[in-house]
């Protein structure tokens, strides 16, 4: 199963992400691991969608990437 996720960092911005193991990739972003998410730790996660396949992940992903639009993307989780 592979995951399409939205992190809001500490400094209120969003990072858009995708993975097959998303309690894995999780711990990196916590571990200082990936460079986008490091200098703004904590995180919080606040939406994520199931794929069977990584390029569906893979296309949704780039698709929310796309908007760039703060209200769209938060549309995806305050309802």
């Amino acid at each position: 199963m592979f995951k399409v996720y939205i992190l809001r960092l500490a400094d209120e911005s969003y990072y858009i992400g995708s993975t097959e193991d998303l309690r894995e990739r999780l711990n990196e972003h916590r571990r200082g691991r990936v460079r986008t998410t490091k200098d703004n730790l904590p995180f919080k996660l606040v939406h994520e969608e199931a794929f069977s396949s990584r390029s569906e992940a893979q296309s949704r992903e780039y698709q929310i990437k796309k908007w760039k639009s703060r209200k769209a993307i938060e549309r995806l989780f305050r309802k």
